[in-house]
């Protein structure tokens, strides 16, 4: 794939960089030779990342939902990248319960995180973005895709986030390329407080509901995120929905 490609002077943004795919993207992009921002809440995770990943790593703390991140996080990567090549909202949040037990406020968190952080923080880079006609990639859910019973209000949320991707791709073309990767069932800190008390039950019923009979890996979604933020591999490419789901979605 075309992302085995040196990215020496390329600037990523990552929100939730600090663990799960997040650190992993981190991760990823900085052994192609990229600088990166990695966002998140928790400064301990992220600067494990960053010393284990070496000085093209940057830190910096802070809640995507909060008012004023989006221009925090922007003018933090013009100060220590010097502008924003890639963006990748990968921040998310997720719980799943069914309908009767599915509180308005975890709805609303939902929504805040995956879609309306994830929006504010596209415009907000939006200027750099031009300037370097560059590339956002949202990390997404197969739940925007599919039926998910018991998880009606996380695939909800998701679903939204995949027609913002879709219709920015085509707002911001050709100077920006907006696409997304929508994992399925990745083996998270995230996915399994998600589940809760039935993680047991429904790690089984994933399972046995995946092609490929098994949870993804962290890293494997890294990959194609780093591949449709590609500037010479991908660049013809915007618009897209990538499942990356072990057949799921098939």
């Amino acid at each position: 794939m075309s992302a085995a490609v040196p990215w020496s002077g390329q600037r990523v943004v990552v929100t939730g960089g600090g663990s799960g795919i997040g650190e992993a993207i981190v991760r990823k992009a900085a052994g192609l030779g990229a600088t990166v921002l990695a966002v998140g809440r928790h400064r301990g995770r992220l600067a494990r990342v960053a010393e284990s990943s070496g000085s093209r790593v940057h830190v910096h703390v802070c809640d995507v939902t909060q008012r004023g991140a989006a221009a925090s996080v922007v003018s933090a990567a013009c100060e220590r990248l010097g502008g924003i090549d890639a963006l990748v909202n990968n921040a998310g949040h997720a719980r799943f319960a069914p309908l009767e037990r599915a509180g308005p406020e975890e709805f609303g968190r939902m929504l805040e995180t995956n879609v309306v952080a994830a929006a504010a923080l596209i415009r907000a880079a939006l200027p750099q973005l031009r300037v370097s006609r560059g590339a956002v990639v949202n990390v997404s859910s197969v739940g925007g895709a599919l039926a998910m019973p018991g998880r009606a209000y996380y695939g909800a949320s998701k679903a939204a986030l995949n027609s913002l991707t879709r219709s920015l791709a085509v707002e911001l073309a050709p100077d920006v390329r907006v696409n997304a990767v929508l994992p399925g069932p990745v083996d998270t800190k995230l996915w399994t407080e998600a589940a809760g008390d039935g993680v047991d039950a429904l790690r089984e019923g994933v399972i046995a509901g995946t092609p490929m009979g098994r949870f993804g890996e962290s890293d494997e979604v890294a990959t194609w995120v780093c591949h449709l933020l590609d500037p010479t591999g991908a660049a013809w490419v915007t618009g897209s929905l990538i499942p990356v789901d072990g057949g799921r979605t098939a």
